[in-house]
């Protein structure tokens, strides 16, 4: 399992997830950083095999409109400190590689994680 973290979220984020066992790029290291438009963010993670983690409820209405980005991770804790956002993943890691078994949309909250299957 394979994550793009969006350029709203700190590139710490790619170290987390890795120390929880996903492989994961942050948007910075693309050729256009975080200048990089949703679209090609979009078109980069599906050609790729790249789970969007993003903030941006843009990739939300994308998904469910277009089916771009095939597949999401949508953060929706409200502003919370890093520290608390990488409790979050470390925490749920195993649910995460759970639901993405059979869900292509996941949206992580400060209660939990809600699986949208594909």
């Amino acid at each position: 399992m394979k994550f793009l973290v969006d350029a709203q979220l700190p590139s710490k984020l790619c170290e987390i997830l890795e120390s929880a066992g996903f492989h994961s790029i942050h948007v910075d290291s693309l050729p256009t950083g975080d200048e990089t438009p949703d679209r090609v963010i979009c078109a980069y993670a599906d050609k790729e095999d790249l789970i969007v983690v993003t903030k941006d409820s843009d990739f939300y209405h994308s998904h469910m409109i277009l089916g771009q980005p095939k597949r999401l991770f949508l953060i929706t804790t409200g502003n919370i400190r890093n520290r608390r956002l990488f409790d979050l993943i470390r925490n749920n890691a195993l649910t995460v590689k759970i639901l993405f078994e059979t869900c292509n949309y996941l949206e992580m909250s400060n209660d939990g994680i809600i699986g949208h299957e594909a």
